[in-house]
């Protein structure tokens, strides 16, 4: 069984809005050159291939945001950190990735 579970993107937006997380717990795991054509202003930035020498950038006391491009990355970055564990406060994989936020944002994301 996973220890995480999916977010719908606009759920993410309302959370965002509303203040119930900050956007620091939104961790975008794509490429430097995804994170530059478009993200979420205040989200941490750090590649899927770097995760393993950046936990420490992670907090540990908050509820963590996973998202990709599309959100294929981010299922295996949440199987990942719930498998070494330490995020007991939630981990979530937001479904459709930054393509599905960016969308809502009105932004044509390729």
């Amino acid at each position: 069984m996973d220890n995480w579970y999916d977010v719908e993107p606009r759920k993410l937006l309302e959370l965002v809005e509303s203040g119930e997380i900050k956007e620091d717990q939104i961790i975008d795991v794509r490429e430097p050159e995804e994170w530059h054509y478009y993200h979420l202003p205040g989200s941490t930035h750090i590649p899927m291939n770097t995760l393993p020498y950046a936990l420490d950038r992670l907090p540990a006391d908050k509820p963590l945001y996973i998202v990709c491009a599309h959100g294929v990355r981010s299922v295996a970055v949440c199987r990942y950190l719930a498998e070494i564990g330490g995020f007991g406060h939630g981990l979530y994989n937001v479904e459709g990735g930054m393509a599905s936020i960016a969308s809502l944002r009105g932004f044509d994301y390729d």
